[in-house]
């Protein structure tokens, strides 16, 4: 199968397991309800997924290539830089229906399989990006204190409790706009508290 058709059917297939995801929960989706709802054979999804758990692995993934291609396309920028051109567009993938519907689904699971796969392909790939990006600001001077630390106050400032509000359904999808001010925001608390 040529990549591009390839693509083509990934997409497909993914569609439709978060669809199952919403329909029928964690626990009630399997490899063939989501083969079946993507017009696709058992075969495709078992060779490219390996399992139900490959799969979400997958679509967590997926997900967080989203900031691995923006600090890819902004590793010459200067660290606070790199930072604002990261926040929003984290924001709008961890506010984003997709990430909703994992979550969703990894609060009904009581395996807690897909809680487990969101935190390793997710905040554990993304929070050692954005120590990284601290480093090189300690280096420089823009920030002062620990790598870690300052990552972590600034992904604290940047989400907040918007992802569990999201997920709840306590607020609707932030426009681009807002993420671009929750961004600006968190960036510049972070520059406060490191700078005293």
């Amino acid at each position: 199968m040529k990549s591009d058709k390839q693509e083509e059917r990934r997409t497909q297939i993914e569609d439709a397991a978060y669809r199952m995801l919403g329909e029928k929960g964690y626990a009630g989706t399997s490899m063939q309800a989501i083969a079946r709802a993507a017009k696709a054979s058992n075969e495709t999804l078992y060779n490219w997924y390996g399992d139900k758990k490959g799969l979400m692995a997958a679509l967590v993934a997926r997900n967080t290539e989203v900031v691995r291609a923006t600090l890819a396309e902004t590793a010459a920028n200067e660290p606070l830089d790199q930072l604002a051109r990261l926040g929003p567009i984290l924001l709008g993938m961890i506010l984003g229906p997709r990430a909703v519907a994992l979550n969703r689904a990894a609060a009904a699971d009581p395996s807690g399989d897909l809680g487990r796969a969101i935190s390793e392909g997710g905040r554990e790939v993304v929070a050692p990006l954005v120590t990284s990006i601290m480093d090189r600001a300690v280096d420089d001077g823009a920030l002062i204190g620990k790598p870690n630390d300052l990552a972590q106050l600034y992904l604290t400032l940047l989400i907040g409790d918007l992802q569990i509000r999201r997920v709840i359904g306590a607020m609707d999808v932030p426009t681009p706009e807002a993420n671009q001010a929750r961004a600006e925001g968190a960036l510049q608390a972070l520059h406060r508290a490191s700078n005293p």
